[in-house]
């Protein structure tokens, strides 16, 4: 007598597969890729630790929030264009003694974008303005608010060009867009004519409405100089100055600090030791 060794798919285990790839399918509809992916081991793991229903689809829902987190937190760096990988965390209080930790922290809250508080960081080269910019953008990235980094002459040479190409209004667009704009290095270099303009149309667009971060080692009282217009530097300067954080940073510049330290490191490592002669 021949035994059929073939089994039929009892009718339960049909209807599970069935709804498991329904679930798939919806997921997939739904673009939950991250949750879609994770099912089999949710799942398990819901079956193993007797999960309830509720508990399954809170855990689920989970990886797909933390997945969706992600890629917008990723979409929102790669937007702001940040030049370094500077943190508030990482920033050496003991080389600018003169800065408040207090406030720092409390700007790193980002409690300030809600008030569309401007921040001017002012003082010599290599004093760490640009490092506590990148920083303050960094943390309005990771709390969610869209961030731009640029400098004053990048921005100058983009209206320009926008004004010669006809696309003057959707540059402006483009910078009053960010709640959070950085503009580095104002009065590093000479700027052109119209860079005055540019740079005033941007701000009185982002008044009271986004904040503005600006590092200069220049004082506000040389900004007419800078911009080559004193009228257009006292304008943009009381909108500015309205509401905002003044940080004055000063001492010797980490860069140079940095290279004596190199230098005098070169020369113990390579002083010759002397014997003593017995």
């Amino acid at each position: 007598m021949t035994t059929n060794t073939t089994t039929t798919p009892q009718p339960q285990n049909q209807m599970a597969v069935s709804t498991y790839q329904k679930l798939r399918g919806h997921l997939a509809v739904l673009k939950l890729d991250a949750a879609a992916e994770a099912l089999p081991s949710v799942l398990q793991t819901a079956g193993d630790e007797e999960w309830s229903m509720t508990q399954m689809l809170e855990h689920l829902l989970a990886i797909e929030v933390s997945a969706t987190e992600a890629r917008r937190l990723a979409g929102r760096l790669r937007f702001a264009c940040l030049p370094t990988p500077a943190t508030l965390d990482g920033f050496d209080y003991d080389a600018a003694p003169g800065v408040d930790r207090h406030l720092i922290r409390e700007l790193g809250t980002c409690a300030y974008l809600e008030s569309a508080t401007n921040v001017l960081l002012i003082g010599p080269p290599g004093t760490g303005k640009t490092h506590l910019a990148v920083g303050l953008a960094r943390a309005a990235v990771h709390a969610g608010y869209r961030t731009y980094v640029t400098t004053a002459a990048d921005l100058a040479a983009r209206c320009h060009k926008a004004a010669i190409e006809g696309r003057w209004a959707t540059c402006m667009r483009f910078f009053a867009g960010p709640t959070l704009l950085v503009i580095d290095e104002l009065g590093y270099l000479p700027l052109p004519a119209e860079a005055a303009s540019a740079l005033f149309q941007v701000v009185a667009q982002r008044y009271l409405k986004t904040s503005i971060v600006i590092t200069t080692n220049r004082s506000v009282a040389e900004w007419g100089e800078v911009l080559g217009d004193t009228t257009v530097a006292a304008a943009m300067l009381d909108r500015l100055l309205h509401r905002s954080v003044v940080l004055k940073l000063d001492g010797d510049s980490y860069r140079l600090r940095d290279h004596h330290a190199r230098s005098q490191n070169q020369r113990t490592a390579t002083t010759p030791t002397r014997r003593t002669l017995e």
